[in-house]
């Protein structure tokens, strides 16, 4: 686990990484970046502009259409792409410092998650790559086909602050090993860690122009997702800017996947072990300070143990340890910056003013006053028509609603714009099962189950459409040819 570094420590750059190169900005416009723990400025770094696009998708193109990457085999593609995963592992900590500065997760936290599964992400696609039919024959009918898989072309990434090397790798790994070149536009908030993976790319000898990294505000990320170079799109982010990006790509019909954001709900049936349920459930909800797509924010409780329910969750949300990021029993951490943490308290305020009750938390943590601190906090007496219950509050804040019975809850965890995850937490396998069958979402998770790596993520409504991980995630990146021929 990596050390807390000095106070005075910077991460200051003055390059872009653009076409597989360090190279100067195109304008002198920048970024300072703030640690949400200490409110220091840590870096500075260039604000990426269009000019920078529009470099970063020539050499993209020329990458694409005149290089060898495309044409090299699945083999040796992914023996790149492993070494690029040996390069990031041998900075793992330093990679878990980067993060837990720039975006403020629990530096334990980002050793185990947003280090660890972004690299082995990579891994796995490049396994994957030699194993994939890249050609395949059909022999229905009168005729013989082969349906080849093909590189789909030049890619445009935009990736959020709250998991930002796990969110790029999602995108970058199959994009790599489908043979793709690929833009990827980092949060403002969080371009540091981009600094190191650009070293990684490097170090593993991906040819020039095949990836370019650029931070940039919603200017880039508008001129980036419309640029005509552009084949693919893929976004993870809020569900409001997902539908501006899904109007400007349906402009030239540009492919898009879109990972979006949730209201997950988790279904706790009186069967079930609430103490056991409770331990799983607190890091399912709260875990990376709440600012994760999928995160259980909604407890649904019978009301025969509804009361029974909130004094155990509370009690174990009141338990986990909020605090500079830096100490290793730190569970809970800042939000990434001012704007969030007041967005934030500003739910809390909504949801009293709409009548639901403070079971635990509420506000900022007594004694940290420097910092975007918000308490883990859990409402109670709410409805399912209150913004709480309805709105991705993206911190670590959850409700507790009541339902009759089955059928009940089913009805609450389905009334939601949102279909990303969800849960259920019962003693009995069949009924678990059945109720992952009722509940429309993309991921359901029974008693806690982790889901595999290759296993397919991705929402339904709201949520968004498309899925990352697994082989459907490498299918996003390959273009499906039909060929038939006659000699």
């Amino acid at each position: 686990m990596s050390a807390k570094p000095a106070t005075t420590k910077r991460y200051d750059r003055d390059d872009l990484f653009i076409g597989g190169r360090f190279v100067a900005p195109a304008t002198k416009a920048t970024l300072d970046v703030t640690s949400p723990s200490t409110e220091e400025v840590v870096a500075r770094v260039p604000m990426g502009s269009v000019q920078d696009v529009d470099a970063a998708v020539a050499a993209a193109r020329q990458a694409f259409d005149q290089g060898d990457w495309p044409r090299r085999t699945p083999a040796e593609r992914a023996a790149v792409v492993r070494a690029v995963a040996d390069a990031l592992d041998a900075r793992s900590s330093e990679i878990a410092e980067v993060i837990t500065t720039e975006m403020g997760a629990p530096v334990a936290f980002c050793a185990a998650d947003h280090v660890v599964i972004p690299i082995a992400a990579l891994r796995y696609y490049a396994d994957l790559a030699e194993h994939h039919e890249f050609v395949q024959t059909r022999t229905v009918g009168r005729g013989s086909s082969q349906v080849w898989h093909e590189p789909l072309g030049v890619v445009a990434a935009i990736v959020p602050w709250n998991a930002p090397l796990r969110s790029i790798m999602n995108k970058l790994a199959p994009a790599l090993v489908a043979g793709c070149s690929i833009i990827v536009k980092a949060a403002p908030e969080t371009p540091l860690d981009g600094y190191l993976l650009a070293e990684a790319l490097q170090a593993a000898g991906v040819p020039d122009g095949v990836v370019s990294i650029v931070a940039g505000d919603a200017e880039v990320g508008d001129h980036l997702v419309g640029h005509p170079g552009i084949d693919k799109v893929v976004f993870t982010g809020s569900t409001r800017a997902g539908k501006a990006i899904m109007a400007r790509c349906s402009e030239r019909l540009t492919p898009l996947t879109l990972e979006l954001g949730g209201k997950s709900a988790a279904i706790v049936l009186d069967d079930a072990d609430f103490d056991w349920s409770i331990k799983r459930l607190v890091p399912m909800a709260i875990g990376n300070t709440g600012q994760s797509c999928m995160a259980q924010t909604r407890m649904l409780v019978s009301a025969d143990r509804h009361d029974e329910f909130v004094e155990k969750f509370a009690a174990a949300m009141a338990k986990w340890p909020v605090g500079d990021p830096w100490q290793p029993e730190t569970l809970v951490g800042p939000l990434v910056s001012a704007r969030q943490r007041d967005r934030v308290l500003g739910y809390l305020d909504i949801a009293t003013s709409e009548g639901a009750r403070v079971a635990v938390g509420g506000g900022r943590p007594a004694g940290l006053t420097t910092g975007y601190y918000v308490e883990p906090t859990v409402f109670t007496g709410v409805t399912s028509d209150m913004r709480i219950a309805r709105e991705e509050v993206f911190g670590p804040v959850v409700v507790v609603q009541a339902y009759r019975d089955l059928d009940d809850a089913v009805r609450i965890a389905n009334d939601s714009e949102y279909g990303l995850a969800g849960s259920v937490w019962t003693a009995d396998q069949e009924v678990g099962l059945a109720v992952a069958g009722r509940v429309r979402v993309g991921g359901f998770r029974v008693n806690g189950a982790a889901q595999a790596l290759d296993a397919p993520f991705g929402g339904v409504k709201s949520s968004g459409f498309g899925r990352e991980y697994g082989p459907e995630g490498l299918m996003s990146f390959l273009n499906v040819k039909a060929v038939a021929a006659r000699f």
